[in-house]
């Protein structure tokens, strides 16, 4: 009998070492960092890892913090058995990662980034595009998110047109993403003016 694959929640992404006994810099790629405390046993994969559990790196975080500074935004992971600057090199590149049914419960008002791609973008009844992917604003060098900026939903219109469209409360209606249907109401030339300048020409 085939083993169906779970699907995975990406926590954060292992930078490079930082500090002398493992710890590892990531990207925190959660609004939830405290959840490194209250569950300590997570996996490490390679970005886009699809396979079984039994596939992915079983790891447990034994301490955590949120630096300051250059990388204010991210998170330094330590883990069992990690305990070497090559240890910790070892591992960088790779995601860490949990088992969607492990996920956190979110309010009503909150969902989950990856529960978006292939969601259809409605303005009003007229129909966008489907969500391909969720940009985040950093900083000028890319070394970090820019926590207070809006995502932006990367969006193919029908046409085959990339739009960029503000994923905030201000415009949204609904968003049911069982039904893979995020509804809108957009000001009007908004998607004109965020269509890519190579569909504007």
């Amino acid at each position: 009998m085939t083993q169906i694959a779970p699907a995975w929640i990406v926590l954060a992404h292992l930078l490079r070492p930082q500090g002398r006994k493992g710890e590892v810099l990531a990207e925190l790629l959660t609004d939830f960092p405290e959840r490194f405390e209250e569950q300590t046993r997570v996996f490490l994969a390679a970005s886009g890892f699809e396979g079984k559990e039994s596939e992915a790196r079983a790891a447990e975080v034994v301490a955590f913090w949120l630096p300051v500074g250059k990388n204010e935004g991210r998170i330094v992971l330590q883990f069992a058995g990690i305990e070497t600057i090559s240890d910790a090199e070892a591992v960088a590149g790779l995601d860490v990662i949990v088992p969607r049914e492990e996920r956190r419960v979110l309010d009503d008002d909150s969902v989950y980034i990856s529960e978006l791609i292939g969601c259809t973008v409605y303005d009003g009844a007229a129909a966008v595009g489907v969500v391909e992917d969720v940009q985040f604003a950093t900083t000028a060098d890319g070394a970090r998110r820019l926590t207070d900026a809006a995502p932006l939903l990367e969006i193919t219109s029908l046409a085959g047109d990339e739009i960029l469209i503000p994923f905030v409360k201000a415009f949204l209606v609904a968003v049911d993403t069982e039904a893979k249907r995020i509804e809108m109401k957009l000001p009007e030339g908004l998607i004109e003016v965020n269509r890519s300048s190579s569909d504007k020409s």
